[in-house]
């Protein structure tokens, strides 16, 4: 018995080695990518939670120079961030917030530059397109026409949808374009639900093109 038990185990082990020699490599490959993989999220991890920490307290810096109006500081800072911490929601949002602290002081060329870099390099899709949609109203001022229309074409949210068709519709009526700015109103007007009091601004832009816009009729007209 002890010896056929012997050579079962023998056999096995003859089988493992037999497998080992075939596979053994592969495995071990495997297996080292797998903890390779796993150490380098795990290091990924670390490191966007310490970019992240860092790019806080750097905007938290922002914040309180812009809040004191100071513009010097305030783009100091946002510069810092884009340099350093570029890929962060915190860049964007400075870069935002920035552009409009340009604006107040009268420096339409700096804050047309900030804008365009959070289209270009702000951390997600949604930042992305506010610098657009800001960034074409700029352009617009501007008389840049076809610039501001190559901005707005560039906008895919579609939580932006009626925003964008209201600001191509302000650039095609400045180009002479009557027709084509009346459908872009229209369909602004269509995206935007009846609650929101910015739908009031593009009836009033149908108004002074001749186009008549739902009134809800008063209790006494109605009688």
């Amino acid at each position: 018995m002890a010896s056929h038990l012997d050579l079962e185990e023998q056999e096995q082990l003859d089988q493992l080695k037999a497998f080992w020699k075939r596979w053994g490599n592969l495995i071990t490959w495997v297996i080292t990518a797998a903890l390779a993989a796993f150490a380098a999220w795990q290091g990924w991890t670390w490191y966007q939670r310490d970019q992240a920490a860092k790019a806080g307290a750097m905007y938290e810096e922002f914040e309180r120079a812009f809040t004191a109006q100071d513009l010097d500081k305030a783009a100091t800072a946002a510069g810092d961030l884009k340099s350093r911490y570029a890929g962060t929601g915190f860049a964007a949002q400075a870069g935002l917030q920035i552009a409009k602290l340009q604006m107040d002081k009268d420096k339409a060329d700096d804050a047309r530059q900030s804008l365009a870099w959070v289209a270009e390099k702000g951390a997600e899709a949604s930042y992305r397109d506010l610098a657009r949609l800001r960034l074409a109203g700029l352009q617009l001022d501007a008389k840049a026409f076809d610039d501001a229309l190559k901005t707005l074409d560039a906008i895919k949210s579609t939580e932006f949808a009626a925003l964008v068709a209201d600001r191509r519709g302000d650039a095609l009526l400045l180009q002479g374009k009557g027709d084509a700015a009346k459908a872009e109103y229209q369909k602004a007007l269509a995206g935007l639900e009846k609650t929101q009091d910015y739908r009031r601004i593009i009836e009033a832009k149908l108004a002074t093109l001749g186009v008549p816009t739902a009134v809800e009729p008063t209790t006494g007209a109605a009688q």
